[in-house]
């Protein structure tokens, strides 16, 4: 029974737990007060609960006080007093069916639906009209997955209350779970006598016909709604994902393009005319319904952004970026103020190598909504990779004030600052990284480098190592920390044979990279195995878009040591044609030696 609120919308907590305990005694009044009246006097057997001794007119107040006593308890959850109150009244008065179904409750509580079940059984003997009686003895079955039981529940809910459409879709479904499909097809006959014709009812025949392999049925059952209701669209689109879900594709196309000239403009018939299309391997007639049903505002907007995203296991295939690419494109057009619009669209054009356009639209999604984080980390990736360090540290630097521990954007605004060549501005940055993250091992790898690279430039070598050794530690294949840390060995003079494995390995993972190979022929130049030197400085010149001054200089050198004066003067002024500046590299010319 539902205790309808009225008054004032505020209420003192004090006030709040009066009305609570008012209205749960007020309830356990009601079921107190509704058994049958039965003469106490009279009241010799119950034929549930046993012998029974007649109760005195003291006795019945008593039984009432324990049970009201029983419900304060249960209103202020002291659970255990509850049952054991509730228990007394069912001692002193075995056929008290308000306290049987409050003590069944309890055990519910317990998860002790065996106990419970029996003490409803008695309660809805008891009192058969009781309607919460027989809901919670239905849940008791539920739960213990009686089902052959359930079928006398609903009997008897619809007995108390015919007009109750649950009740019999309820009794339709103990049947369904039966395999009885015949019986729940006649009730709900029977509830469409009350009803009339619904969408519940026709919903729950489809089941059953499909389940009986009837798929003609079924259509006919759609096909009445449709001529019962020809502008309503949603029935034919049932009876197409029925013909196209049974294998046919024919028929449900026939449906549709009748929808589709009584709703032109309905974006879900050109939904479905789309599947039914790539089911049919009609590609172009596929596609082309899709754009007409993106071009409709109607079609929820996370409905389109899911068909985008089911193209990109198609990728690199061109023809599955191009129509990714388009359609998110009329998604800006069709939801020009929805920032997840553009979002959708400038990753498309981020996989269409459209760079440039990406970064307008995702600073075009952040204008319109700044809370969505992965947005602003795509634009500052962008930032990052066109060079532009400032837009990435500007972009970067909003993002944390919105998302201040988000360990990928530190990072991505400390390495902007590494290549401006502010160090300390980087460090802190960066570090943030390292302590936000612990369990991504690619960001702690790139974050423990990146501080190698600063501490470095700070000349605390010894810092270096460390955070170089911890990123290699988190990713033993980081080919620029095994390179960046084998090249200042090198460079130092130290750990030569820990070096050359380092850069030998990076060279392993990621050959023909220049820099890579001029690194390790640096080192075998230092462990003075000139010969080799020579072999990967050649690779590393071969292998040089850049025209790098730094590698023709480690040629000359190398040169120099094997003899070939000549070819090592040559390659020291092709360094210092190509911008290296250095005081030694003219003395190298000049004095024609090398000089360390």
């Amino acid at each position: 029974m539902l205790i309808q609120k009225s008054g004032h919308n505020k209420q003192h907590s004090g006030d709040k737990a009066h009305y609570a305990f008012a209205a749960l005694i007020f309830i356990g009044l009601f079921l107190l007060c509704s058994k049958p009246a039965v003469a106490q006097n009279d009241k010799k057997t119950n034929p549930v609960t046993g012998a029974g001794k007649p109760m005195s007119n003291m006795d019945s107040v008593t039984v009432k006080q324990i049970y009201f006593s029983a419900m304060r308890e249960k209103i202020i959850e002291n659970l255990p007093l509850a049952t054991e109150l509730f228990t007394k009244v069912i001692q002193m008065d075995p056929a008290n069916d308000a306290a049987l179904y409050e003590l069944a409750n309890l055990k519910k509580l317990k998860n002790n639906y065996d106990d419970a079940q029996q003490l409803l059984q008695k309660a809805v003997t008891i009192n058969p009209d009781n309607e919460w009686y027989w809901l919670a003895l239905a849940d008791c079955y539920e739960k213990s997955n009686d089902v052959t039981k359930l079928e006398g529940v609903f009997n008897e809910l619809i007995r108390i209350d015919p007009d109750k459409a649950d009740y019999y879709f309820d009794k339709a479904n103990v049947y369904f779970l039966e395999k009885r499909y015949d019986d729940a097809l006649a009730v709900y006959n029977q509830l469409e006598q009350i009803t009339g014709p619904t969408d519940d009812l026709l919903a729950n025949r489809q089941k059953i016909y499909l389940k009986q392999g009837k798929v003609d049925l079924a259509a006919q059952q759609l096909e009445k709604m449709i001529d019962a209701n020809p502008t309503q669209i949603k029935y034919y689109l049932f009876l197409s994902e029925l013909y196209n879900a049974n294998g046919f594709n024919d028929k449900a196309l026939k449906v549709l393009q009748t929808a589709e000239k009584n709703a032109p403009d309905n974006g879900l018939v050109h939904l479905a005319l789309a599947d039914v299309y790539r089911d049919k391997k009609n590609y172009e007639a596929s596609y082309d319904e899709l754009t007409m049903a993106f071009a409709i505002p109607d079609i929820d907007i996370n409905q389109k952004i899911k068909i985008v995203l089911g193209y990109i296991p198609k990728f690199p295939d061109p023809d599955a970026k191009a129509s990714a690419l388009e359609l998110s494109r009329i998604i800006t057009v069709a939801h020009p103020d929805d920032s997840r619009a553009y979002a959708i669209y400038g990753d498309m054009l981020l996989q269409n190598d459209k760079i440039k356009d990406a970064k307008a639209m995702y600073q075009k999604s952040i204008a319109l909504n700044s809370q969505v984080y992965e947005v602003q980390e795509q634009l500052v990736r962008i930032e990052l990779g066109d060079n532009d360090l400032d837009g990435a540290i500007k972009d970067g630097e909003n993002s944390l004030s919105l998302f201040p521990n988000q360990a990928w954007m530190n990072y991505l605004v400390g390495v902007a600052w590494l290549q401006k060549k502010d160090v300390n501005k980087a460090l802190g940055y960066i570090k943030n990284a390292t302590t936000l993250e612990f369990q991504d091992k690619d960001l702690l790898s790139q974050s423990y480098s990146s501080l190698g690279d600063c501490y470095h430039d700070l000349k605390d070598n010894k810092s270096s190592d460390e955070a170089y050794e911890k990123a290699l530690s988190y990713n033993p294949d980081n080919v620029f920390t095994l390179n960046n840390y084998a090249y200042y060995l090198s460079v130092r003079g130290e750990k030569l044979d820990r070096a050359a494995a380092m850069s030998k390995h990076s060279n392993d993972l990621q050959p023909n990279n220049a820099s890579f190979e001029d690194t390790y022929a640096w080192i075998l130049f230092k462990q003075k195995d000139y010969a080799a030197a020579k072999e990967w400085m050649e690779k590393a010149l071969a292998h040089d878009k850049d025209k790098s001054a730094v590698k023709s200089e480690h040629y000359g050198d190398i040169m120099y040591h094997l003899g070939n004066i000549d070819v090592a003067v040559e390659n020291w002024k092709k360094a210092k044609a190509n911008g290296d500046k250095s005081p030694i590299l003219d003395q190298k010319i000049n004095e024609r030696k090398y000089i360390e």
